[in-house]
């Protein structure tokens, strides 16, 4: 009986999951085959009626903010997990994703331990470390990884949209137009994501910011060099003088001959990161996808000592594994 009100609830829960995200499918693709939106989520924003410092906030709301407080150890990944949701694009906050995954991991905990609670199952150490793993998995550790490929998408599309952007500027420098109004143009040529964050910059700006502290803060952001050149190129020209708009030209060359490079890079190295990220989902996959199809499989052993032992051997070496393989394939160009 037990079993079967698990079952329940975990097929609840997968409807629940595959029909949010069809949803949030379906609201995408008709915001970007509309005929009448906007170029980008800045003009979107303006076109409904909000001014901009009500843009600006909810522009920024998912900007990583710093952290204080944790042990330097956990500073990294909790400032790497800010970004990354921030990266992913995702319509909620920070607070409220990590609150949906620590929400989603306990009730996961608590179906669980329901369904350990109706079978004669002896809730051992290894089988609450067993239910706690598989709560990590579902409520963590694959959502990370969804908005993980999320951010990268919007990452590499904001690296292949900057070199057209410096176009767009060094057009409109030529044509006579000051930075500020070259920056408007911008946002509103340039589509999403990086319409969108030169309109913040130009929001900024607007408010008193420097051009080059509010370019700094987009660059951290996004973590791109790219932009950091563009930053540095426009600090440098500013103090030293000459034609700004031959310098940005130059640069738009540098950046696109480097993304070429980086192409031909991730075309050699191909293999090894798609070997890193099967070897890296799979195990993942495969243990919560065998506990939700059966789930006595693992519960009928979880209590055996060896079981314990040889559980923990196993997270451990696939934490040393993950690390070794994100190192391998973690290629700087």
């Amino acid at each position: 009986m037990g079993d079967i009100i698990f079952r329940i609830g975990l097929l609840l829960a997968i409807f629940a999951s595959i029909f949010l995200v069809s949803q949030l499918a379906l609201n995408s693709f008709w915001a970007r085959n509309v005929h009448t939106r906007a170029v980008n989520q800045r003009l979107s924003l303006i076109k409904q009626g909000f001014d901009r410092e009500q843009i600006v906030a909810l522009l920024r709301k998912n900007q990583p903010r710093e952290i204080t407080g944790l042990p330097p150890i956990l500073q990294g990944p909790a400032t790497a997990l800010q970004r990354t949701i921030a990266g992913s694009g995702t319509p909620f906050s920070i607070v409220q994703v990590q609150l949906g995954m620590v929400v989603g991991t306990l009730i996961v905990f608590a179906l669980i331990l329901v369904l350990i609670a109706t079978t004669d199952v002896t809730a051992s150490v290894g089988v609450l470390l067993l239910a706690a793993v598989i709560s990590l998995c579902v409520g963590i550790f694959l959502p990370l990884m969804i908005l993980s490929m999320m951010a990268t998408r919007r990452r590499r599309r904001v690296e292949e949209q900057f070199p057209i952007a410096l176009d767009v500027f060094v057009r409109a420098l030529k044509a006579g137009h000051p930075i500020a109004s070259a920056l408007v143009i911008l946002t509103q040529e340039m589509e999403d994501p990086i319409g969108s964050e030169f309109g913040l910059v130009s929001d900024e700006v607007s408010y008193g910011s420097e051009l080059t502290d509010a370019l700094t803060e987009m660059a951290e952001r996004w973590d791109l060099d790219d932009i950091r050149m563009f930053v540095v190129s426009l600090s440098v020209q500013s103090e030293t003088g000459g034609n700004l708009a031959e310098i940005l030209e130059n640069l738009s060359g540098v950046i696109r001959e480097r993304a070429s490079l980086f192409l031909k890079v991730r075309a050699l190295s191909s293999e090894g990161r798609m070997t890193g990220w099967l070897l890296t989902a799979l195990p993942i996959i495969a243990l919560v996808g065998m506990f939700s199809v059966n789930p006595g499989f693992y519960l009928s052993v979880a209590g055996e000592s060896s079981f314990l032992i040889g559980f923990v051997v196993l997270m451990v070496m696939y934490l040393c594994g993950f690390l070794m393989i994100r190192k391998m394939i973690d290629i700087q160009v």
